[in-house]
């Protein structure tokens, strides 16, 4: 197999490659030994018909299709390998030369990693953003630890109350006729829980058990059955349980049973701190993201279209495998969602575009600056992943070989960021921008 190289523009190249008669004709040989037994020939046994004698019967190419496909398969990978350029795209496959007695010769259209023009990438200016944390979120935070820690008991001596949990057998009527859907046995509601359509949960406050009453509400214009909507409607109802959810007492014993502090002060003082360090690693990773995205900005790079068609397909691919961890078919998602795969691709296109653009830009970085990643570094992360899924260290190191290359290149664009991060300027915020990038962060915090 030879191959050679002709450069073509937008940062696209051909590769023509060339492989011997007789390396395709043992190829053209394995499909015939593949398909002899389906091919049936008058004077012989299904299967025993000689090569010849079917390339006269069905024309001497009857084979080379078959044959094409897998010397392609076989010999492209080399040829990307050998041929010294680096490429970022899947190939576009032609067939230049098929004849008997004469080389295979096949084209393979690439888009080339296009050269990066950078800008400023040293100094760039990101806003600061300030994080401190208030007595009110902590109260918050302590106050979702409350609920985790609440037991429920079962309540006899007084009426239905706001946050009640309850069974409810109800019945609902419009203009004196039930109506479909509109009845429930030993339903559980919880008061207030805006379950049911607005001013039914509140009428049940002061509801005994056992006892029936009607509950008067209107269907909103907007409610789904369109037979019902804006209509008035009354349901009959009966309250059969209560039960109530009990907070446990905010004290040092509360304290003590939820964490590792003996006194409620000290707790505080650690749910503070933890609130703290998640505001400080969203603003760390806000002020990253806006250093790296005004570096992009500020370059220049043509991206070729198969390139970013190829990064697309990735993506598609990439969230196939999510969606199969979950529990769902890409077949099956397209059925709910109505989509088809070549929309969901289109639908990645500008996604597929900024991620290319950033690694690039950080790779070209990475090069200007001479970072690279160390041994000690791409063993530090063999041994992340061999304590993530308890795999020996050996084991993974023998598995992510291949990847080693990938991987080095990963830990050097990741110290690219912290580089461009940490020779970025913080300003402050613009006047009319001030609360709104200092509130920035913490809601990012909130989020995770």
């Amino acid at each position: 197999m030879s191959v050679k190289v002709e450069k073509l523009e937008n940062n696209m190249a051909k590769l023509i490659i060339e492989v011997s008669f007789e390396e395709f004709d043992k190829a053209v040989e394995a499909v015939y030994n593949r398909e002899k037994s389906r091919i049936a020939m008058p004077g012989f046994r299904k299967g025993k018909a000689p090569r010849k004698m079917i390339e006269k019967v069905y024309g001497a190419g009857v084979f080379y299709e078959d044959a094409a496909n897998q010397v392609i398969n076989a010999e492209y990978p080399k040829a990307a390998r050998e041929c010294g350029e680096d490429i970022v795209s899947n190939p576009s496959i032609g067939i230049e030369q098929i004849e008997p007695g004469k080389p295979f010769i096949f084209t393979a259209e690439v888009a080339l990693k296009p050269p990066v023009e950078l800008g400023k990438y040293k100094g760039v200016e990101v806003e600061k953003v300030e994080v401190s944390v208030t007595d009110e979120e902590v109260d918050q935070e302590i106050a979702r630890e409350q609920e985790k820690n609440a037991r429920v008991e079962e309540v006899t001596d007084r009426p239905v109350q706001d946050k009640d949990q309850i069974t409810l057998d109800f019945e609902g009527f419009v203009d004196g006729e039930a109506f479909e859907g509109g009845k429930g046995e030993d339903y559980a509601l919880t008061i207030g829980s805006g379950a049911f359509i607005p001013g039914f949960e509140d009428q049940l406050i002061g509801a005994e058990i056992g006892q029936e009453m009607e509950v008067n509400v209107t269907f909103p214009e907007n409610y789904g059955a369109k037979d019902l909507a804006g209509k008035p409607a009354v349901f009959k109802c009966t309250v059969k349980s209560i039960k109530e959810k009990i907070l446990p007492e905010l004290n040092d014993e509360f304290a003590d049973e939820v964490s590792e502090f003996s006194t409620l002060a000290e707790y505080r003082e650690d749910v503070k701190k933890n609130i703290l360090k998640k505001k400080e690693d969203a603003a760390k990773q806000a002020k990253e993201d806006r250093a790296v995205n005004a570096v992009v900005a500020d370059s220049k790079i043509d991206i070729p279209a198969p390139m970013l068609r190829t990064q697309q397909e990735q993506m598609v691919d990439q969230m196939a495998q999510q969606l199969q961890m979950q529990g769902l078919s890409m077949e099956q998602y397209m059925q709910y969602t109505g989509m088809t795969r070549e929309t969901m691709v289109d639908n990645m296109k500008d996604n597929a575009e900024r991620r290319i653009r950033t690694r690039l830009c950080l790779e070209e970085v990475a090069k200007q600056e001479n970072i690279t990643a160390t041994e000690e570094e791409y063993e530090a992360e063999l041994q992340k992943m061999a304590d993530q899924y308890h795999i020996d260290l050996d084991r993974v190191r023998e598995i992510m070989e291949a990847e080693k290359e990938t991987m080095m290149t990963d830990l050097a664009v990741q110290k690219a960021v912290t580089f461009i991060t940490d020779n970025a300027v913080e300003v402050e915020p613009k006047a009319a921008e001030a609360e709104e990038s200092a509130e920035e962060a913490p809601a990012e915090a909130a989020e995770e």
